[in-house]
């Protein structure tokens, strides 16, 4: 890997920024990541650099790679790892970065057939930090040559670590308030369309919201959008 360059520095400063814009964008979740990792494969010049994410949604927690650079197929597969499972679990149950001259040399790396396929020597494993130091992924970058990571190198790809994990952080904490906030929506259209139902077919309250329930599933439309459909309809009579 080449040396980072004056140049190649205020790109890389540059390219923080527009991550950290990213965060108050209208981009997509999957977008942000793709980023994150394009940019750290094109200014560090390295060969492959992959973004893993917890998944909190699976008991026992899984972290699957969400977005890498990469175009082998043998590399873009969907994959998933137990929190403690290779390197990429090391760097997550650790919170510590993880740097391995040789990956087929290490007892760590599990996917040496790959390695070896796609010429992947030298890596280092960056954990993902927000707030209270809680690790929510993995950033790796992988050289084709043995590579003793410079301080400059660490300093950078660290940022981008941790600029990258301010923006996943917030975007989704972002999704999460939309969501809750069109449920609130949604239940409060509900309940006005239960009334009207109420008033207008003299039905009791759990027979409106199971009438609604109904209509939803037969007409293959939301709750939502029955609710909104009985609201103007009353609005319109």
């Amino acid at each position: 890997m080449e040396k980072i360059s004056t140049q190649n520095y205020e790109k890389y400063i540059k390219a923080l920024s527009d991550i950290s814009g990213a965060i108050t964008s209208d981009l997509y979740i999957e977008d942000i990541l793709k980023l994150i990792v394009m940019v750290t494969a094109k200014v560090t010049g390295l060969e492959i650099c992959s973004l893993w994410l917890v998944d909190e949604t699976e008991n026992p927690r899984k972290i699957r790679l969400k977005a890498t650079q990469a175009i082998d197929p043998e590399y873009m597969k969907d994959r998933a790892l137990n929190e403690t499972e290779g390197v990429v679990g090391y760097v997550f149950s650790k919170n510590e970065i993880l740097y391995v001259k040789d990956v087929l040399k290490d007892q760590r790396f599990k996917e040496k057939d790959m390695a070896r396929k796609l010429g992947l020597v030298s890596m280092l494993g960056i954990p993902l930090r927000v707030k209270n130091d809680k690790v929510i992924g993995v950033l790796n970058c992988f050289s084709s040559q043995p590579h003793d990571f410079t301080d400059a190198e660490l300093n950078l790809i660290t940022a981008v670590a941790n600029q990258a994990a301010v923006a996943i952080y917030n975007t989704e904490l972002l999704v999460k308030s939309k969501v809750i906030q069109e449920e609130l929506e949604t239940r409060k259209l509900v309940e006005k369309a239960k009334d009207v139902l109420m008033t207008r077919r003299k039905m009791a309250g759990d027979e409106a919201f199971r009438w609604i329930q109904k209509r939803s599933m037969a007409s293959r439309k939301s709750m939502r959008q029955i609710a909104e459909a009985i609201l103007l309809s009353e609005e319109l009579g």
